[in-house]
């Protein structure tokens, strides 16, 4: 009788220990954004106020949209790194057709979506049709071609005045809510639906695992990147209508290194550079450790400077942590 107590015993031992790593694998961005909300809390008595926690929102909402975009390529094992220059063309085509030409808002809108898309069609043939060896390549020199474009296409020239209605996801609110956050909000429950109950979604996760298997159980992944990438540009788009929202003017150096907080969000929220790992949730939770970092940071007082740097500390972490997770699955 003895005997089974202990082999029962030793058994559930390491049921627990697997427990309770898939617990914090599970909850850990989210329990870092509990501690950090707390801390914070502590060191400055603005921070957990409604008029801060609404900027907060605000602020994490152009890096929120990103960031969705940037986990369809990043559970493929890819990566996207156009998607600020992709914004910056997005809007300043939007500015030339909306505010130059004075043409409708409503057109100006849906060429903003359709330049971000394009780029991201782009760059989803680049790498499916020519068989670049890496997205890394194909999207590295899609951000040159976009950003090229954004600064010729108005001679490097800003544009404002734009009409109320591009201006509105950006700059108005639902009583104290950010319209910009509502519509976050929005688009991560579309994707949380899209990558759990879509052949499609199901398909993204497949190939980040292995794209070599996915390819012999007969799903088409070349047609499925092109998707990916294409949905990374329109969120760019998406995020560049925003950003017009809150300042009301278009210029070519819009997005400049975006694309590295919109990685860091994917990342910090639990998502792996080795593909197949990911979840919408945890990406929002990524975006909003970012933005409650340098708010908190802003509220202390503490240099830029110093808050690149700790924001690179803590990619640096996530990454990091991910590298030893991959480690004890393939051990495992």
């Amino acid at each position: 009788m003895s005997q089974v107590v202990i082999q029962k015993s030793e058994t559930e031992a390491p049921k627990q220990k697997k427990g309770i790593k898939n617990y914090l694998s599970k909850f850990g961005p989210l329990i870092g954004l509990v501690i950090l909300t707390t801390i914070l809390t502590f060191l400055s008595d603005k921070f957990l106020t409604m008029n801060n926690l609404m900027n907060i929102a605000r602020q994490s909402s152009i890096n929120a949209l990103l960031g969705i975009g940037m986990l369809l390529p990043i559970l493929t094992a890819g990566i996207d790194l156009s998607v600020g220059s992709i914004l910056a063309v997005s809007i300043m085509i939007m500015g030339i057709v909306s505010v130059n030409m004075g043409m409708s808002p409503i057109l100006g809108i849906i060429v903003c979506l359709a330049v971000g898309a394009g780029f991201g069609l782009l760059n989803g043939l680049l790498l499916t049709k020519l068989r670049l060896p890496h997205p890394f390549i194909s999207t590295l020199g899609t951000m040159n071609i976009a950003r090229g474009i954004a600064l010729i296409v108005t001679a490097a020239a800003p544009i404002a005045g734009f009409p109320y209605l591009i201006q509105f996801l950006g700059r108005e609110f639902a009583g104290p809510i950010p319209v910009s956050f509502i519509l976050v909000i929005a688009v991560y429950i579309i994707f949380h639906i899209f990558l759990t109950r879509t052949q499609t979604g199901r398909y993204i996760y497949a190939i980040g695992g292995n794209k070599e298997a996915a390819r012999l159980s007969g799903i088409n992944v070349d047609r499925v990147l092109a998707i990916v990438y294409t949905i990374s540009g329109l969120m760019a788009g998406l995020a560049g209508l925003v950003m017009v929202g809150r300042v009301n003017s278009a210029f070519p150096l819009a997005g400049l290194s975006y694309e590295l907080d919109a990685i860091a969000a994917v990342i910090i929220g639990g998502a792996s550079f080795f593909g197949g790992v990911g979840t919408v949730w945890g990406t929002l939770i990524g975006a909003m450790i970012i933005a409650v970092l340098r708010n908190g940071l802003n509220l202390l007082n503490v240099s830029s400077d110093f808050q690149m740097t700790v924001i690179g500390a803590v990619i640096i972490a996530a990454v990091y942590i991910d590298v030893l997770r991959q480690r004890k699955s393939k051990k495992g």
